[in-house]
């Protein structure tokens, strides 16, 4: 683990940039194959239930579990084990969205219906928007005046 804060920003930056262009290329891919973009209700299909579903519940869970991680983190912890903590909050919370985003692809890909398409870029633009900053990290753990002087 980054025990430098400019180093911890890095690293969780690279693993952010990661996620998000794993989804990207994997759904680009997977349109070019497919081509087709029609949006069907079709009552047999299961994914017509389940994507929206997964979707919705890891959206809400990655709320939740990221804010329950951060509760655990205790003022008068060490700052490499604040940045631990965020870390691991951070990658569960990435993971509870890009799970969701890959199943609506795999949908998408087997049906070729638009609705899973249009899931996916939401929970992608969702995703690419819980890019790690320092402001967001500041706000969110509990820093001592000396923690916060090794930030500055």
């Amino acid at each position: 683990m980054a025990t430098k804060p400019s180093d911890f920003f890095k690293t969780l930056s690279i693993i952010h940039l990661a996620l998000v262009g794993g989804i990207l290329v994997f759904g680009a891919i997977t349109y070019f194959n497919n081509g087709s973009f029609e949006a069907n209700t079709d009552p047999n299909d299961i994914f017509i239930y389940v994507v929206p579903i997964v979707a919705a519940f890891g959206y809400f869970m990655s709320q939740f579990l990221f804010k329950k991680q951060l509760q655990s983190i205790n003022r008068t912890d060490e700052l490499s084990t604040k940045m631990s903590k965020y870390l691991s909050a951070s990658i569960v919370m990435y993971a509870l969205i890009e799970g969701p985003a890959f199943l609506a692809i795999f949908a998408y890909s087997f049906s070729g219906n638009a609705l899973f398409l249009v899931i996916a870029i939401f929970l992608v633009a969702y995703l690419y928007m819980q890019k790690p900053a320092q402001r967001k990290f500041m706000d969110n753990v509990p820093l001592t005046m000396e923690d916060k002087k090794q930030f500055n």
